[in-house]
């Protein structure tokens, strides 16, 4: 059953520390056919607190998808994605990578680490913002995604 199906908005949490990606990923999902949820981070150890509800975040979502950027303040993507992975209560949340680095040794270290999928961030506004909306649509309406009691 969709999240739609049982008429709940999908929950996103967006971990990047520069705010223009914020803008164009929050536009991009405001203007999509799909309810959702946007919450941001800008840093890898809020992530992880907004994951684990520690703090502020106690009252924090559980996020259908996580979008992770890897160069990111006080604990990178990568730290961060281990991280999830190796929670048995957080590694079955899909986590894409969406990131300016197109180094191979990015791409096969986050594989390594059991991300879902890596995306390039495109430089062009219109094809950053169809990114954005390609994940989202694939993520929620097509993929069956495990519920968190699975």
């Amino acid at each position: 059953m969709s999240l739609e199906e049982i008429g709940r908005a999908a929950e996103f949490l967006l971990v990047e520390d520069n705010p223009g990606d914020v803008r164009l990923t929050r536009e991009a999902l405001t203007e999509s056919k799909v309810k959702n949820n946007l919450n941001v981070v800008g840093d890898g150890e809020e992530a992880m607190a907004f994951l684990k509800r520690q703090g502020k975040y106690a009252e924090a979502p559980r996020p259908d998808v996580i979008l992770l950027d890897l160069n990111l303040p006080k604990k990178n993507g990568r730290e961060v994605l281990e991280e999830i992975k190796a929670d048995p209560s957080l590694k079955r949340i899909p986590v894409v990578i969406i990131t300016s680095s197109e180094a191979e040794q990015d791409v096969l270290r986050t594989y390594d680490l059991h991300v879902n999928c890596y995306v390039n961030k495109p430089v062009d506004l219109e094809q950053f913002i169809k990114v954005v909306q390609s994940i989202e649509t694939f993520w929620l309406t097509i993929v069956k995604l495990p519920s968190e009691i699975a």
